[in-house]
This record gives C-alpha cells, sequence and structure tokens, in this order.
C-alpha cells in the first residue's frame, strides 16, 4: 500500500508577509523551491490551492519519486499537526510517505540532515504534528537554523536572517531541497550517508554574523 500512496512533504513555518522570511519559515522556503523545481513543464508552476487547512500543490516528481502532495499549513506553527493530518487522511498516506522538512537551532547554521521518528526537542510544530499523527515515525529533514548568543529561543526563531546568514541562505535551501530529493527517491540510509555526515559547506554562522 505504501507504494502506492503519494508523498506528503510539508515544510512549517507560519503563513503571512510578516512571517515570510523567519528562521522558523525554512521549512516553507525549502518545500515551495522543491515544489517550483518538480513542477510539469510548461503548466505555469506547481499549481497551488488552499486546502487542508494549508497551501497545497500535487506534482508529478518522474521516476524514483512519482506523486507528491507539497503542504504549508497554515494553522501557525503550534496547531501545524491539523493540517497535515487532514492532507494525509485525505490521500491515506502512512507515516513512511510523510516528510517534514523544520527549523532545527541545535544544528550550526548551513547543517542538513535526516532522519526517522524522535521526539520534538521543543519545537512546536513537531510537537503537535506527533500529536495528530499519533505516532514520530515520519521523516524529518532538518535545517540549521543555529541558536541564538543571547535573548530567547522564540524571538530567535521568529526573527529574520541577517548578516552572512542572510547572504547565504540561498546555499542552504538549496542544499536542503537536494537533500530531500535524495531522501524520497533514494531512501533514508543513501541520503543520511551523504548529507548527515557530510560538515556544512562554507556557510556556517560565526558569532558576529548571527547577532
Amino acid at each position: 500500500m505504501s507504494s502506492l500512496s503519494p508523498w506528503l512533504i510539508v515544510g512549517l513555518g507560519n503563513p503571512g508577509p510578516k512571517y515570510a522570511d523567519n528562521r522558523h519559515n525554512v521549512g516553507f522556503m525549502v518545500v515551495e523551491r522543491w515544489a517550483e523545481h518538480h513542477a510539469t513543464p510548461g503548466t505555469g508552476g506547481p499549481g497551488w490551492k488552499q486546502q487542508f487547512k494549508g497551501r497545497a500543490a500535487v506534482v508529478h516528481a518522474g521516476a524514483g519519486i512519482g506523486r507528491a502532495v507539497v503542504l504549508q499549513p497554515h494553522t501557525f506553527m503550534n496547531l501545524s499537526g491539523q493540517s497535515v493530518r487532514a492532507a494525509a487522511d485525505f490521500y491515506d498516506i502512512p507515516l513512511d510517505r510523510i516528510v517534514v522538512v523544520h527549523d532545527e537551532i541545535d544544528f550550526e547554521f548551513g547543517r542538513v540532515a535526516l532522519k526517522r521518528g524522535g521526539g520534538h526537542g521543543g519545537h512546536n510544530g513537531l510537537r503537535n504534528i506527533i500529536e495528530h499523527l499519533e505516532k514520530p515515525r515520519f521523516l524529518r529533514v532538518r535545517v540549521g537554523v543555529d541558536r541564538p548568543r543571547h535573548g530567547e529561543v522564540a524571538d530567535w526563531v521568529l526573527s529574520d536572517f541577517r548578516g552572512q546568514d542572510a547572504l547565504h541562505l540561498g546555499e542552504l535551501i538549496d542544499r536542503a531541497e537536494q537533500a530531500l530529493t535524495v531522501l524520497v527517491a533514494e531512501g533514508l540510509t543513501l541520503a543520511s550517508n551523504k548529507f548527515n555526515q557530510s560538515p556544512p559547506p562554507e556557510t556556517a554562522s560565526s558569532p558576529s554574523s548571527a547577532s
């Protein structure tokens, strides 16, 4: 049954222009880039629609991937699970074909890694998705946004990328998009071997660049 189901690729973030460039929205950025790259040529793009309490598009990504539902929940981060559960139920998608792309404050800027399952690590979007799916064993693409040197984590993730991080944001999104593609096309083991163990490119924040 799994092989007949589409992929559900979820990018986490908050809706609206106020949050568009926040660190917390890097998941939105990655899946939007992925959907644009894998949309059928000549269709004018992925064809986003307002569905499942969010913004969704169905793309046919070709050999090795097949059909994928790309979702940006618009419930705000803390209620992301409502949107994910609605899409998963509608398309009857099992946990092993759900991928969540999210910001990871425990990684330096530039690092990308993949995993299946685990806890939420204090990330409220993941916490709510686990509550709604009832199990944590979905796939994850973790995109490093670093920790704040001073101040509160909530203020940090709800602030925009600045300094060198802003300059290298496109490279980080490209790296995360590549990791996502390898994950769904070739599997977790190969994707992890390629991305988890390799050092991040020379985009990692210095203490001064992320202040």
